[in-house]
């Protein structure tokens, strides 16, 4: 990597650049190379030849679980206890035993998705699977987070620099003590195909650099603010208002209804205040374009580093006057993609003597390659996690000509770095990253991955038409740079570790002090009756023309970022509010008229916080079950606001009316086995294309996620409204044709799919989850892709559903995103506590692990979540003793 100011590169970087190659903006993983398809033909030949030697390939990498194995850089014996689902517990007399022992265990279950996550927040998976991984590996190379994760690791307390490192130690003995082939089935696909690879071995960076990936899928409004202005663009100005509505705070309350900054700090007891944004949108037809090739940018970003649209989760806390048992309860449900294995692995951590040298007895959800808990609860206080959204994304217009850029009626230098990208089966790509005052020059990619009207390129051909113009600098006109808190270097790490070992209310708050990103709503609860909840996140300030609600004119200085953020002692919180309850589910955290600090205008419309509310309070008293049935409620508010209006749709009578008729009575849930709710969805997803795909370009059509559900409730008392006219007719329409049409259209869909009697379709066999390994799980090669890849769950619930198993109604009925692992907590019996992960414990296919508990997830059911040392070992299915070697 090399940097330069761009006033002394003359020599190095030319003013200008022959046209850009243009690459398919979807690269698949089977257009990686001519090596998949070897690694299908060898495999074929293996499995022909017999099926004991498959099943030894295939066993070879499965951990030892049991027994007394001798691990390098122990100071003192270590026991794994396993109960009957895999999830490991892990007992040592000291943090770094601990933490060693962590890593060990991790790279037993995990490592192949562990090394695979490296290289995608290193921008290195080209490296492994070719050129098809171009486009994650420039945008993340571009924003620089390998550098960033670096710069944090030399910030962190001795404390959690020691945990990373001894994490690392464990992963490392345990690669020292395997081949590659021993180590995950994927390495030896690889190494069937004659490719010779070691993995490197493991670093504190590589663990930290993983969070730069989850504040990346969580990272707020960026898709939004392209949104609004593409289409004032392309439909005009009134349209931004009737498509992305302002939050609706009289139907749906915010997290925090009370409470106010005073002197700097949020105090829950204080007076409203009020305040005042302004809105300009910075124009013209080449910053439109560059914003619109901005949007197919990110939308190349492959899903193991997240599209953004992981944005929903479910969190609350009640104490214990609506309990059973007077103690409080916490329920927990992170929505992310769906993926194999999935994102969370369990565990528990426990120092068999606690104190302030060796302080973790905690248990939870945590990410393979990170050393601690992330979500769970220790002996002391409990807590879940929600995405709170800030805005901490903005896009700037800059004006750019050659190698600067206008600020404040000046020419500026850009600022240049230099990345060398390894490509597998080709030459390296060299990438030069533009970057202005407010970030990376995103714009710059883009003319990398515009979608092409050519044949699709070879792997081959691909690189050699990016090699040498991956730079394309000396563009005149309009560019998009991305300003992004996470691109500042601050130690989040620490707090994840302080977390663990927090005690009460105090300690809590204070360990949140240093979670800078992803900006999350952490609820709390403990076992002296306490519940509470802490917003965190660095939340930028913004000039005063900037509302963070569109792209912002770069060159103006009261447009830019002031250098401040929001004051962490600023950020609401609470602590035992009068109600009793603490619900969060994306939706407002406060009301901007009682808190002046602007964190976002892009809150989730509030349709899963309010039903979470009404669910709680209907009930007189809670307990474990109570809980858990809600986190499964599949009530539709769409369906809510439009199965009025279907049912008043004159249709011809028998065939088009059956469907019709199963809405008359339904409850509006939406389970797998029901008609209803299949027909509803069919209906509901035409309604969508055939009110808005006429006038609205691709990268706009409506997904059918909450934002749309408040679109269409909106229009639907005006019948005559000019957006359900098709503007692509001679007619005039209005909503009762395009319903009709709609429904109409819906019933011979689900004839020709499920079946022509209406009683027998199944809203689960069109909605269901399709679990695939995001790296050969995508080759495109059937017999590689069975291998790993897994299916056919019918799944209820549904998008903006508190049961919300996320469908994009541009794309069909399956599930891609999902409750990532589902949990609740009793604080007065941590013992009967339940938990349910929607993949297993290991990243081995055919283990008996791999997806186990995503049967139990399907139905859902819960596990058992032991946490006592005498539960635990009653739970116990098989003990390792990690012995220090000689």
């Amino acid at each position: 990597m090399h940097e330069q100011d761009a006033g002394d590169s003359a020599q190095k970087t030319p003013p200008s650049h022959p046209a850009p190659a243009r690459l398919p903006a979807r690269l698949g993983w089977s257009r990686s190379g001519r090596w998949l398809t070897g690694i299908a033909v060898v495999l074929v030949i293996v499995l022909v030849a017999g099926a004991t030697t498959a099943w030894v390939v295939v066993r070879k990498p499965w951990p030892q679980t049991s027994g007394e194995l001798q691990v390098a850089g122990l100071d003192g014996p270590v026991q794994v206890v396993r109960d009957g689902a895999g999830v490991p517990h892990i007992y040592a007399d000291s943090m770094h035993d601990l933490m060693l022992a962590q890593g060990f265990v991790h790279a037993q279950d995990r490592f192949f998705e562990m090394d695979v996550r490296r290289h995608a927040t290193a921008g290195r998976l080209a490296e492994l699977f070719g050129a098809g991984a171009l486009e994650s590996d420039l945008v993340v190379r571009t924003l620089g987070w390998r550098e960033v994760a670096s710069r944090e690791l030399t910030m962190l307390q001795p404390a959690t620099r020691g945990a990373l490192d001894a994490y690392a130690e464990g992963v490392n003995a345990y690669l020292k003590q395997r081949s590659p082939s021993e180590l995950a089935l994927e390495y030896s696909l690889l190494g069937l195909t004659g490719v010779a690879y070691t993995p490197e071995r493991w670093s504190a960076v590589d663990s930290i650099a993983w969070l730069k990936a989850m504040a990346w899928d969580l990272r707020g409004n960026l898709d939004e603010e392209i949104g609004r202005a593409l289409t004032a663009a392309t439909v005009g100005d009134k349209a931004v208002s009737e498509l992305y509505p302002d939050y609706p705070y009289a139907e749906h309350p915010p997290v925090v209804e009370q409470g106010a900054v005073v002197r700097g700090k949020f105090d829950q007891g204080a007076d409203a205040h009020g305040r005042a944004l302004s809105r300009p949108v910075p124009g013209g037809a080449g910053a439109v374009q560059a914003l619109a090739q901005v949007a197919e940018v990110l939308d190349g970003m492959g899903p193991l580093l997240g599209k953004g649209d992981g944005l929903g989760s479910n969190a609350w806390v009640v104490d214990g006057s609506h309990t059973t048992t007077g103690a409080p309860i916490l329920a927990n449900d992170p929505h992310l993609g769906t993926s194999l294995p999935g994102v969370w692995t369990q565990v528990g951590l426990h120092c068999r003597t606690v104190s302030s040298a060796c302080p973790l007895d905690v248990s939870g959800f945590g990410f393979s390659g990170v050393p601690g808990v992330v979500i769970g609860h220790n002996a002391h206080i409990a807590w879940g996690f929600t995405n709170l959204g800030p805005d901490v994304t903005d896009l700037f217009v800059e004006r750019i000509s050659g190698n600067s850029y206008e600020y404040d009626g000046r020419r500026i230098p850009l600022t240049l770095r230099t990345e060398t990208i390894e490509v597998r089966d080709a030459d390296p790509v060299e990438l030069t990253v533009r970057s202005t005052r407010n970030g990376p020059l995103l714009s710059d990619l883009s003319r990398l991955a515009q979608t092409s009207s050519e044949v699709e390129l070879s792997a081959d051909g691909l690189v050699d038409q990016v090699d040498g113009v991956a730079a394309a600098s000396g563009t005149e006109g309009a560019g998009v740079s991305l300003a992004w808190t996470a691109l500042e270097p601050r130690p989040t790490a620490d707090a994840l570790l302080a977390l663990n070992a927090a005690e009460d209310f105090d300690e809590f708050h204070e360990a949140l002090r240093d979670f800078a990103a992803p900006g999350q709503n952490i609820l709390y609860a403990d076992t002296e009756g306490h519940i509470g909840y802490q917003a965190t996140g660095v939340v930028p300030v913004r000039g005063p023309a900037n509302d963070g609600r569109t792209p912002a004119p770069g060159w103006r200085p009261d447009a830019v970022w002031t250098g401040t953020t929001v004051p962490y002692d600023a950020l609401p919180r609470l602590l035992d509010p009068d109600s009793g309850i603490i619900a969060t589910a994306n939706q407002a955290v406060i009301d901007p008229r009682r808190y002046p600090p602007f964190l976002t205008d892009d809150w989730d419309q509030g349709y899963r916080s309010t039903r979470i509310n009404d669910l709680l309070r209907a009930e007189e008293k809670l307990d474990v079950a109570a809980m858990s049935r809600i986190q499964l409620d599949s009530f539709s508010a769409v369906a809510q606001a439009l199965v009025p209006y279907l049912l008043e749709i004159d249709l011809p009578g028998g065939y088009y009316s059956d469907g019709q008729k199963l809405l008359a009575d339904w409850d509006l849930q939406q389970d797998a086995d029901s008609a209803a709710a299949a027909y509803f969805n069919a209906v509901w997803r035409e309604v969508l294309d055939a009110t808005f795909s006429d006038e609205l370009p691709e990268v706009l059509e409506p997904d059918g996620s909450d934002r749309w559900f408040r679109v269409v409730a909106d229009l639907l008392p005006r019948a005559h409204t000019g957006w359900w006219d098709d503007v692509e007719t001679d007619v005039v329409e209005d909503r009762d044709t395009i319903l009709r049409a709609a429904m109409i259209a819906a019933r011979d869909q689900l004839t020709a799919r499920q079946s022509p009697n209406a009683e027998e379709w199944r809203w689960g066999a069109l909605h269901e989850l399709e679990l695939r390994s995001q790296t050969l799980g995508e080759s495109g090669i059937g017999i590689v892709e069975r291998l790993f890849n897994r299916g056919g769950w019918e799944a209820a619930g549904g998008s903006s559903i508190v049961n919300a198993t996320g469908w994009d109604a541009r794309d069909g009925f399956e599930v891609r995103t999902a409750p990532s692992m589902r949990m609740v907590v009793p604080l007065d019996d941590l013992d009967a506590a339940r938990w349910i992960n929607l993949t297993g414990v290991s990243g081995h296919a055919f283990h008996p692990h791999y997806t186990d508990q995503t049967d139990l997830w399907a139905r859902g059911e819960t596990l058992p979540w032991a946490f006592t040392q005498e539960a635990v070992e009653k739970a116990g299915a098989d003990v390792l003793d990690l012995q220090p070697s000689d």
